[in-house]
């Protein structure tokens, strides 16, 4: 794909939820200082692919926070949807520009943390909290891709889930087909955290080769955490994956991981 509308596309940036991303120059119409502009493209079209743009870009609309990308512009060409964001040159926490401090990673976390707050806030769970899905800013890092989220509303559902090597980051209970609620992305945010700090997931090394054996081996294999992680650290991640009632809340993780950051770097 070359284009969209007249978004004039520069190279891929990789798939995300019913999508694809891709750096794009900024139309001279568009009101923003920037030359690069990310725009996601949704796959598919008809009834079943305006849904999906239209509760993606409502999350969007329906959140105000520093932690979350910002929306930029959104359309349909020949029945395709696509929207179009701040593009972040430093990557993401997945994939990264160039490899980030310990203490960036960590306050990138904390920072979506933070946006996974004001999501709950206004009865909205992400669903697809991943290291792919923290994006590297200066100042820490943003969350991106809202393609899962799901209002929770009485009666509501959202069938679908992330790629395969999403797995490991999703709370047990939704793939055993529970409810989304905000715990579930608090454990997220734990498996997150666990590998910006260990370069590790909760599962060890996964087939990601083979989707059914990825499959099989998080539902035999209980997640742990490493033994060399700072005892700090392994107690939060821990908190986060443990029993849903027992989890601190997005904004008691950040807090607490700004914290453990702020003691490190003390003299």
């Amino acid at each position: 794909m070359e284009g969209i509308a007249d978004y004039e596309f520069v190279r891929s940036l990789g798939a995300g939820n019913h999508g694809e991303f891709y750096l794009a120059r900024r139309p001279a119409r568009l009101p923003v200082e920037a030359e690069f502009v990310a725009v996601k493209v949704l796959g598919g079209t008809g009834a079943d692919a305006f849904r999906r743009a239209t509760r993606e870009l409502k999350a969007f609309a329906a959140v105000r926070s520093p932690y979350l990308v910002t929306l930029y512009d959104a359309g349909q060409q020949g029945g395709v949807f696509y929207y179009s964001m701040e593009y972040l040159p430093g990557g993401s926490l997945g994939r990264p520009a160039a490899p980030p401090s310990r203490e960036r990673a960590l306050r990138a976390v904390a920072c979506v943390a933070h946006a996974a707050q004001a999501l709950h806030e206004e009865g909205i769970v992400h669903r697809d909290i991943t290291p792919g899905n923290v994006l590297l800013t200066d100042l820490g890092g943003k969350l991106s891709d809202l393609g899962l989220s799901q209002v929770l509303t009485p009666g509501a559902t959202v069938t679908g889930m992330g790629g395969i090597g999403s797995v490991e980051f999703t709370d047990p209970a939704l793939l055993r087909g529970e409810r989304p609620t905000p715990a579930g992305d608090v454990w997220s945010l734990g498996a997150t955290l666990h590998w910006a700090a260990t370069g590790a997931g909760l599962y060890g090394e996964l087939p990601v080769h083979d989707p059914l054996l990825t499959l099989r081996k998080i539902n035999s294999t209980p997640p742990a955490i490493r033994e060399d992680l700072e005892p700090e650290l392994a107690e939060l991640v821990a908190a986060c994956t443990g029993e849903p009632a027992g989890r601190p809340t997005a904004r008691d993780l950040a807090d607490r991981l700004y914290a453990l950051i702020s003691s490190a770097i003390r003299p």
